[in-house]
């Protein structure tokens, strides 16, 4: 079968391998689609330390069902679409024991720290696997994106009575968009892209802030923004998923006294602060990583109730042998794109 490697920062090679072997419990998936993720930009760049070269990326997937192992339940019957959850956690750190798989400190991502979903097969176990009856496979490989968003919202315990502001309108962004406005919260969106913050108000922002690249997210007028739609108060919640300095440092002064700020974005340089703001806000600060077989239920069912604009948050499919020109097209200019998808294998029905 063909596969997509990443030899090394910036340089790919479609590979013949041999199809992977499936055990009891687990199923043959063929993949339909994979969606690239700002990780796999930064792979893509060498700037993401969880990666070791070569490396399949991909864990954003849409699959059908092509043969099911012993023990797997009958409704995963082959032909079945799925999307599935990419972690894999070890069961017996801290964190496995609180019932935090998510966080496990050992978790294994796909197209991370070990091969991800960009072949025409892949194997996973039965019980990663989610389905729906009424989504495309377009949409099937939206929903891990919006479950980090919609995850990174549950951490920040989002309630009706907040105000939640939003940085960064990529589709994790959109997804804690989506996530608070279904919760009831009040949501205030900010980026630098104007068709994003459109998409973002589609997803249920109730105010948008453009950003200026010459004065940066974290700007004077963009602060006094946030202050007059706050009633100078700043939000309740504010949910970072850019993951650089300057909006790292704006979380934390723009966010209310007892506000909580939810961290997903990786800052990819320290980050200075100034610290006061913790203590005399006396902020909950909260890192927020990968999803929950919950919030995968949550988003699913958003999507199936037409909830979320897919089509327009998708702004290119490109086929399995263009991956690699598709990453360098984005990495020379990062704000021009949209969702990338790609199609890995097409679907005859």
């Amino acid at each position: 079968m063909k596969a997509l490697y990443l030899d090394a920062p910036g340089a790919w090679s479609l590979r013949e391998i041999p199809p992977p072997e499936m055990g009891p419990g687990q199923v043959l998936l063929r993949v339909r689609f994979v969606g690239l993720c700002g990780s796999d930009l930064a792979t893509f760049r060498g700037k993401n330390a969880l990666v070791e070269f070569p490396r399949i990326l991909g864990h954003e997937i849409a699959a059908t069902i092509e043969r099911a192992g012993a023990g797997v339940p009958a409704h995963l019957r082959p032909g079945t679409n799925v999307t599935l959850l990419p972690y894999k956690s070890c069961g017996v750190c801290p964190a496995c024991r609180q019932g935090r798989l998510n966080s496990c400190r050992a978790n294994q991502t796909m197209g991370v720290q070990r091969d991800g979903a960009l072949a025409e097969w892949i194997v996973a176990p039965w019980e990663q696997l989610r389905t729906s009856n009424t989504l495309s496979l377009r949409e099937l490989c939206l929903v891990e994106p919006l479950t980090v968003g919609f995850h990174a919202v549950a951490r920040g315990r989002v309630t009706p009575q907040d105000t939640v502001l939003v940085i960064g309108c990529g589709v994790v962004g959109l997804g804690a968009v989506a996530g608070a406005a279904h919760r009831g919260a009040t949501v205030i969106a900010l980026d630098m892209d104007e068709g994003k913050l459109a998409l973002a108000r589609r997803a249920g922002a109730a105010h948008t802030i453009r950003g200026e690249k010459h004065e940066g997210a974290a700007g004077s007028s963009v602060r006094d923004q946030i202050l007059a739609l706050t009633s100078g108060d700043g939000p309740a919640v504010v949910i970072e998923a850019v993951g650089t300095p300057e909006t790292f440092r704006m979380a934390a002064e723009v966010a209310s006294f007892a506000g909580r700020v939810v961290y997903i974005g990786y800052a990819k340089e320290p980050v200075s602060y100034e610290t006061r703001w913790f203590v005399l806000k006396e902020l909950d600060i909260l890192g927020s990583r990968n999803a929950t077989p919950e919030d995968f239920e949550a988003v699913i069912t958003m999507l199936e109730r037409r909830e979320f604009p897919v089509d327009e948050t998708i702004g290119s499919v490109v086929p399995f042998e263009k991956v690699g020109e598709a990453l360098r097209a984005w990495e020379r200019n990062p704000f021009a794109y949209r969702k990338i998808l790609v199609e890995v294998s097409p679907a005859t029905n």
